[in-house]
């Protein structure tokens, strides 16, 4: 009894719970979204950059898209984050003044996220049937706005859950960014829920901080699995056209 008497104190203290939870709001949640929503934009449109470069016919394209994956794919993240923030941070100051870790923090989990964001996209371009492209150029378009309007759109789309999944594990990652040292104002919901229960030598403020993470990770799951069973079963049509058998089959799908 008394080891679950200890457990329950050390990670379900609900009035250090409760007085944690106005930092986590007010300071961890918007720099998460801040950190996950930057690099994940950023990481887009590099990676969709890179699936392109990596699916082109000339190998001085092919050659630098496939190692940049293949390097940033297979390090750690705190790695790469550590090398960048390090690395690159007395440059950064110099030039700008600044010290704040979060352009650099953003900088490091975009270029991480391009890799698997590019990984992602070429899967979804390569599954489009050849077929696609050879009708749209037989229609007089060009190889490059067969592959603008006609190709990338519909690759895009089948790997939109694959998409969210890796915006899910971006914010995950955004809580690598304290290896940086971050100012009372900068940190993340990891941090705060670390600070605290370093100064209270109590564990609950991490667990606080966990529920924020699943609070934001859980509805982009069940996001993912609705928008993954709409596009493969297609919406149903209830404008009447078609007969009461197909309906049936179409609603119970």
């Amino acid at each position: 009894m008394d080891t679950l008497a200890n457990l329950y104190d050390t990670f379900f203290d609900w009035q250090l719970i409760w007085d944690t939870v106005p930092a986590l709001i007010t300071v961890g949640l918007p720099n998460t979204l801040i950190l996950a929503l930057s690099s994940g934009v950023i990481g887009t449109i590099i990676g969709l950059g890179l699936a392109v470069a990596g699916m082109s016919r000339s190998r001085w394209l092919r050659w630098p898209a496939r190692m940049y994956t293949d390097v940033f794919r297979g390090l750690p993240a705190a790695v790469v984050i550590l090398l960048i923030g390090l690395g690159f941070g007395p440059t950064l100051t110099q030039l700008t003044g600044s010290r704040s870790p979060f352009p650099l923090g953003i900088a490091a989990l975009s270029l991480m996220a391009a890799a698997y964001f590019g990984e992602i996209f070429r899967s979804g371009i390569q599954s489009v049937d050849s077929g696609q492209l050879e009708a749209s150029r037989a229609l007089g378009f060009s190889y490059r706005r067969s592959m603008a309007l006609v190709v990338v759109p519909q690759g895009i789309r089948r790997v939109l859950p694959a998409i969210v999944n890796q915006f899910i594990s971006l914010i995950k990652d955004s809580s690598l960014i304290y290896f940086l040292g971050l100012l009372a104002s900068q940190r993340e919901l990891f941090r705060v829920g670390q600070d605290t229960a370093a100064q209270t030598g109590n564990l609950s403020p991490l667990l606080a901080a966990g529920v924020f993470y699943l609070f934001l990770t859980i509805p982009l799951t069940h996001l993912v699995n609705f928008i993954d069973s709409r596009l493969r079963s297609g919406k149903a049509d209830t404008s009447g056209t078609l007969d009461p058998v197909e309906k049936i089959i179409v609603v119970e799908r």
